[in-house]
């Protein structure tokens, strides 16, 4: 990036020190127009551009020759969206190297880009009209403020005795390059483009050696060459953002564009546009405002229109459709009745939002149907189909967001660690998910979740940590709450009971006889108590046996040490009322 920097400060100082070179012709001053615009923060090969900017600056004045004046003109470097922000920073006079070092280095970028203004600003500082007069203009962009600056130029080349700007751009795209080439070439100077570091540095070896200083007395003007022959043709009307075919008769420059405009638009102006290329023909898209326009076809060098054809763009005329009520996060079917461009999209959005606006969208691809997501919010909301170029709703339909009525349920009590069943009523959308948090946690918060999918119960497991805890069903579309369920985690050795009253030892040897005794009288045809690993199923079982009218049984342990429960089962109710863990150890 040095080199890069090296290589603009000698480009600069090849216009500035030129000026002073020649014995026949009178002293020029020179000032320097620079970009501090919002956009100078960009970065060229991982370093802002404000800063290779203060480099090149700073090896500028290092070695300014002390014979030649220099000058600063800022803009756009203290005020946001202020076309009027242009401020001479130093005066055209013998140059105080470390003062307008410093000067330059506390410019920050910050605002618009008012090229036209500051151009004009820094040749009135010049006195162009009766002297020599040399700017050199350093931009990332393209004017912002409603000005031209290839007609500015112009007019400053004729009005003064020999007015010359020299133009570098940084990371330019090529409407762009055309928007600013115009103002060197009007005034017989250079213009350096480069998308890249690369293409900057080899751009600059050519511009060195090309800048060159004009004399005072103007050469004789050679009367311009015949314009090269070109026709355009495409269709008379279009619809707005349509997609159309347009062509031309030859090619002059690969680098030449056709573009469509507003009918009798300035010179250089330029919407969507393709390169000419090595083609005859090409496909433009439609603007999204209705009216009169025209087809051109614009040289790259100069911006000048060879052809022009004229084409109106009319109203796009499409339907959508949807249900009337969808519930909140839910996934349903809307329709539109054609697709005018393949970007274009189709969105739910509330009423009334501004044009532009969108949220779940889908693009109209080459379809007549889709789906979309409905918002997590109730309301009253609209699908609108939208023109990519432009963002102008070009159909709407209402659409009412209602609440989803979900409800979800799971054991009540459970142990640290442990799988369980959960079960929820219905399905809102299948990307939604059942999570466990604890009790009171933040809307949008999970821990181990599921997705719904297409079924209506499935298993979590249980935090390790005991405490108070929620089972949830959340949407996914914006991570709302529908339903929710209480759960308590208790320690992973600790007895749950429901209503059967069982007492069983807490540890045993291995192979020893235990005692269980339990207190629930039932009236069941098949209770039993099963001795089971602590990790099988709840209806699984080491061993079991039915507990006719007794209210205690002898339980034989595995030789093998480990933790067992003792569950007490009602098998013909298909319910677990009571599991406590014993440790063979």
């Amino acid at each position: 990036m040095k080199q890069i920097v090296s290589r603009i400060a000698a480009m600069a100082m090849t216009a500035c020190v030129a000026a002073a070179a020649g014995p026949a012709i009178a002293q020029e001053d020179v000032v320097i127009v620079y970009d501090a615009s919002g956009s100078m923060w960009g970065q060229i090969d991982g370093t802002s551009k404000i800063e290779i900017a203060r480099d090149v600056l700073g090896d500028l004045v290092t070695d300014w020759d002390d014979n030649t004046n220099l000058g600063l003109v800022a803009y756009g470097h203290r005020a946001e969206g202020d076309c009027t922000d242009i401020e001479t920073m130093v005066a055209p006079g013998p140059l105080d190297r470390a003062a307008f070092i410093a000067k330059v280095n506390a410019i920050n970028p910050v605002g618009k880009t008012p090229i036209s203004a500051s151009v004009s600003h820094a040749a009135d500082l010049l006195s162009y009209r009766d002297n020599p007069a040399t700017v050199v203009l350093i931009s990332d962009g393209v004017e912002t403020c409603n000005a031209d600056p290839c007609a500015l130029s112009a007019q400053l080349a004729k009005q003064g005795v020999a007015f010359t700007v020299h133009v570098v751009g940084f990371d330019l795209d090529d409407a762009a390059n055309a928007s600013l080439s115009c103002i060197a070439e009007n005034t017989g100077g250079v213009f350096l483009p480069a998308s890249n570091a690369a293409e900057l540095t080899d751009a600059l070896a050519q511009v060195q050696s090309a800048m060159v200083l004009k004399p005072v007395t103007p050469e004789p003007v050679a009367e311009e060459p015949a314009l090269p022959e070109v026709t355009l043709t495409g269709p008379q009307q279009v619809t707005t953002g349509a997609v159309f075919d347009v062509a031309w008769s030859k090619t002059i420059n690969a680098r030449d564009y056709i573009t469509i405009v507003p009918m009798g638009s300035d010179p250089g102006t330029s919407t969507d546009y393709i390169r000419a290329k090595t083609d005859t023909a090409g496909k433009l898209t439609a603007p999204a405002e209705t009216g009169l326009y025209e087809l051109r076809y614009v040289l790259d060098t100069g911006a000048v229109t060879l052809a022009s054809a004229p084409i109106e763009v009319v109203e796009a005329e499409v339907t959508v459709s949807g249900p009337e009520q969808v519930t909140t996060g839910a996934v349903f079917d809307v329709a539109w009745s054609k697709t005018i461009n393949a970007r274009d999209y189709i969105t739910i959005v509330p009423m009334g939002s501004d044009p532009g606006t969108s949220t779940d969208y889908i693009r109209a691809k080459t379809d007549t149907a889709g789906k979309l997501t409905a918002p997590a919010e109730t309301g009253l909301y609209e699908l609108r189909y939208v023109l990519d170029t432009g963002a102008v709703t070009l159909a709407s339909a209402p659409i009412e967001v209602v609440e989803a009525e979900v409800g979800i349920s799971g054991p009540g009590l459970v142990r640290a660690g442990t799988e369980i069943d959960v079960t929820w009523s219905s399905n809102v959308n299948a990307r939604d998910f059942i999570t466990i948090v604890p009790m009171g946690a933040d809307e949008g918060s999970y821990a181990d979740y599921i997705r719904v999918n297409s079924v209506t119960q499935g298993k979590l497991t249980a935090p390790d940590t005991t405490g108070l805890y929620e089972l949830r069903y959340v949407l996914d579309k914006g991570a709302r709450t529908l339903a929710s369920a209480p759960l308590e985690v208790v320690g992973a050795d600790a007895p749950l009971d429901n209503g059967a009253g069982l007492s069983v030892p807490a540890t045993a040897a291995p192979g020893e006889t235990i005692t269980v005794t339990w207190t629930l009288q039932s009236d069941s045809a098949d209770q039993r108590i099963a001795l089971a690993r602590k990790d099988q199923p709840d209806f699984s079982w080491i061993s079991v046996q039915s507990i006719g009218d007794v209210a205690s049984m002898q339980v034989t342990l595995p030789d093998e040490a480990s933790l067992y429960e003792i569950r007490f089962l009602d098998v013909s109710g298909g319910a677990l009322l009571g599991r406590s863990v014993v440790e063979v150890k």
